[in-house]
């Protein structure tokens, strides 16, 4: 019974295309130009009430942070400190990255920008974005006529 039937394989390799190609127009991924050797790996989620953004920065100072939000995007920039090298030690193998860093974020949704926080623990920075009320939606009621 296979024999009969065409190929219907062309509609699945051409949904699987255009995914591929939308990854190029994705608005949630606007990166600058990277200052230093490294940026911090992110990751963006949402929630009905907010965007989350953690951002993984091991051994950077929460000081040397810095985080804007202007025009629905997140930029966070820093810089990690290269630890001071002692001159009798001898290196076998350096893949620690240093250096200044940034990341830019288009975000997905209207935030609210006067209830955003961010926290440091453990070396990720947590950064909630409460949407804002027109983000959110709203569900209408339908009256029976």
């Amino acid at each position: 019974m296979r024999t009969l039937m065409p190929w219907t394989g062309m509609t699945g390799l051409r949904k699987e295309m255009e995914r591929f190609y939308d990854r190029f127009a994705d608005p949630i991924s606007v990166d600058m130009a990277t200052l230093g050797p490294w940026e911090p790996k992110i990751d963006v989620s949402e929630t009905r009430d907010a965007v989350v953004v953690k951002a993984e920065l091991p051994g950077v100072d929460p000081k040397d942070v810095a985080l804007s939000l202007e025009n629905g995007v997140l930029a966070l920039t820093g810089e990690k400190e290269e630890e001071k090298e002692e001159k009798d030690k001898r290196y076998h193998r350096v893949e620690r990255s240093y250096g200044a860093f940034a990341r830019a974020l288009r975000l997905p949704t209207a935030v609210d920008p006067g209830n955003v926080t961010a926290t440091f623990k453990d070396g990720v920075l947590t950064v909630t974005l409460p949407k804002a009320a027109e983000a959110k939606g709203m569900t209408i009621p339908i009256k029976a006529a």
